[in-house]
């Protein structure tokens, strides 16, 4: 066995465990008749941010997402009332996201499938493996 080998096995691990749950989570939002999964880490982006108005290259950023992409998914969360593009004080020229009440609403809702949905799947580790994978997926 090649020594990266256990690193091989790593990756794959997280990958197919986060296509998995990713999977349950959608279905379950979809049968709560919620907005898809993208549509919460937007909003739970927003919500955890430092200032609760993120610039939306940091949230680009955050979720792994090009500025057209995020553009796009922030323009339906707009359309449908959950996100409100501000204009960023130090920066005229730039926008940040705010949550609407509606948006607060919405987050919250789709917060209780989405826990319930990581509690039942992840429900096999222990507390100390959980925070075992925390700390090991932090270093990546």
């Amino acid at each position: 066995m090649e020594s990266s080998q256990p690193l091989v096995d790593a990756w794959r691990a997280v990958v197919t465990s986060h296509a998995a749950v990713t999977e349950r989570v959608q279905k379950a939002l979809a049968a709560a008749d919620l907005p898809p999964l993208s549509w919460y880490e937007v909003l739970a982006a927003v919500k955890r941010s430092p200032t609760g108005r993120p610039r939306m290259s940091e949230l680009a950023e955050w979720l792994t997402l090009s500025r057209g992409g995020i553009t796009k998914l922030v323009d339906r969360l707009q359309d449908a009332g959950c996100i409100a593009r501000v204009s960023c004080s130090e920066d005229r020229r730039s926008l940040q996201a705010e949550l609407t009440p509606a948006g607060e609403k919405l987050l919250g809702e789709m917060q209780i499938v989405y826990r319930s949905e990581l509690e039942r799947h992840l429900a096999s580790l222990t507390p100390d493996e959980a925070e075992l994978i925390t700390t090991a997926l932090q270093k990546v």
